[in-house]
């Protein structure tokens, strides 16, 4: 039995980013070749922009 894999397309370096499994919605990935963190915006087809950059609160 041969598993397949889904691939998508780095939106800053255009590498293959590769999901064992069908991402979801909001999920994050990271590049394996520029280390960008990217995030499952659409699944069908699957879509890929940079992640969002998570500011500190300090609690306020």
């Amino acid at each position: 039995m041969t598993t397949a894999t889904i691939t998508a397309t780095c939106p800053e370096c255009d590498a293959a980013i590769s999901f064992e499994r069908a991402p979801l919605n909001g999920e994050i990935a990271r590049c394996n070749d520029c280390s960008a963190e990217l995030e499952v915006i659409s699944t069908e087809p699957i879509t890929l922009e940079l992640a969002p950059e998570v500011e500190e609160d300090w609690g306020e």
